[in-house]
């Protein structure tokens, strides 16, 4: 709580209506399961053939709408599980680290989040099949005529820049920082996700945040005082983790994922999500 030290009402309403939706969404995601084939025993809260899924909240993965559960990943699993006869229960994260933390010690099956296949992150988890494609952009304020601080990657320079911890943008942002030959001051920030610090710089709380593009975009339309024009990364694959001992798993949700993805279900979700 020590960042909502000081701000204003304004700031303050925002921050309890997001913290009121995340309370929804769990709220609502007690209820949603759907018959699994899986079953592993003594690994999972949820017991017998229940598949559990970390999923992220925010705009591409869950958010809430009209007392409604939707997001791209939200709605592409409940699909694949209709499909496929499969009982889902889903588990609400804010960050990558804990819910990999969670997938190694066997309390989700899948992780859904912000991390990129990178060979560092293979060390510990296997990655899906691609689900869909985006990159990582800059968020920043812009003025009463549009324009901004920050036009190019050459800006950042001595900046301060805020990424959810444990998201691959941390290692962009340091990679770039030595192919600009200048120091980027990154700041991870362990509790708040990438919607959160999208509201945070909205609000004025943090300078700048760095967010997969598709989130940035639609939450550009609630927040019409930021931009996010400019990119950090090139397109890059968007997947899904589990376990590496879990190969049969792996190989079951990757067949899953590959059959999906030439339905029209598919096609109406990259359309509806502007993918």
């Amino acid at each position: 709580m020590k960042k909502l030290k000081g701000i204003g009402t304004g700031r303050l309403s925002l921050y309890l209506g997001l913290l009121l939706a995340a309370f929804i969404t769990m709220w609502l995601i007690r209820t949603c399961s759907i018959p699994s084939p899986f079953s592993k025993a003594g690994t999972k809260p949820s017991g017998g053939d229940t598949l559990d899924v970390a999923i992220d909240y925010g705009p591409m993965s869950l958010f809430t709408y009209d007392d409604t559960l939707g997001g791209f990943n939200y709605d592409m699993i409940r699909g694949m599980a209709t499909a496929n006869g499969l009982k889902v229960k889903f588990h609400p994260v804010t960050t990558p680290g804990s819910s990999i933390e969670g997938l190694e010690n066997g309390l989700y099956d899948i992780v859904v989040s912000d991390i990129a296949a990178t060979a560092e992150a293979s060390e510990n988890v296997v990655f899906t099949e691609p689900v869909y494609l985006d990159k990582q952009v800059l968020v920043q304020k812009k003025d009463s005529l549009g324009n901004t601080e920050v036009s190019s990657q050459l800006d950042l320079a001595g900046r301060e820049v805020w990424v959810t911890s444990g998201s691959p943008s941390a290692m962009r942002l340091r990679n770039l920082s030595a192919e600009i030959g200048d120091t980027i001051l990154v700041k991870e920030d362990p509790d708040y996700g990438s919607e959160q610090l999208v509201m945070m710089v909205a609000v004025g709380d943090i300078p700048l945040a760095v967010v997969n593009e598709k989130t940035a975009l639609r939450l550009a339309g609630e927040y019409p005082g930021i931009d996010v024009s400019t990119a950090i990364s090139f397109t890059q694959f968007q997947t899904w983790a589990l376990r590496k001992k879990e190969m049969e798993l792996t190989d079951s949700v990757n067949s899953m994922i590959k059959r999906y993805k030439q339905t029209d279900g598919y096609k109406d979700l990259l359309r509806r999500y502007g993918i």
